[in-house]
């Protein structure tokens, strides 16, 4: 068994048990942490197969910017854990059956004649100066421009969707119009008032 093998196993490994913690764990920050900990050990394996940009892009975005983004929704919300686990017991079948039917249907495609070793031999040793990237951005915006061109107006149009079911107006709350506010002058907001003085006896 070579060196890369091992290391492959050894990522393998820790990435099940960390998807394992995620939906186990019972604390929502630790369930985090070992969903940050699942995407270094998947960018290892990207690594593994020579994917290095997919690798950063995995930790740049999804630890560096969505994780982060999780850990700190997860902490401010103050999730009550005992309300969340009332339905545990009560989809479990249900979900221990979708979970098996999984299996078996991963276990079926795995001995399937498509995963032989001879229909994926080892991939060929790159050159040293192979780019990684430019090989996704030719393949990218040659082959798949449509489709990526497709997802990418789907998104735009999801975001706009998003922003336009949470912008409602509410005739309670109060805003204030900086056009307005620039035009006051001080004659409008302060008042001088003259009075005599007075003692206290």
């Amino acid at each position: 068994m070579n060196f890369e093998r091992i290391v492959f196993y050894v990522f393998a490994t820790i990435l099940v048990f960390a998807a394992t913690r995620v939906i186990t764990v019972r604390n929502p920050v630790h369930a985090v942490l070992h969903l940050v900990l699942a995407f270094f050990t998947a960018a290892g394996l990207w690594l593994l197969l020579e994917a290095e940009f997919l690798a950063i892009t995995l930790v740049l975005v999804y630890v560096g910017a969505v994780m982060v983004l999780f850990l700190f929704v997860v902490m401010m919300l103050d999730i009550n854990v005992a309300e969340v686990k009332e339905g545990f017991a009560r989809y479990l079948p249900v979900g221990l059956s979708v979970a098996g039917l999984m299996i078996v249907e991963m276990w079926l495609v795995m001995k399937s004649r498509a995963f032989d070793a001879t229909q994926m031999p080892e991939p060929p040793a790159r050159a040293a100066d192979y780019s990684n990237t430019h090989e996704i951005g030719s393949v990218l915006y040659t082959n798949y421009v449509y489709p990526f061109e497709i997802a990418s107006v789907i998104l735009v149009v999801a975001i706009i969707a998003a922003i336009a079911l949470t912008l409602r107006k509410r005739k309670s709350a109060k805003r204030q119009d900086p056009s307005e506010q620039v035009k006051i002058r001080r004659q409008d907001r302060v008042r001088m008032i003259k009075m005599e003085a007075e003692s206290r006896d």
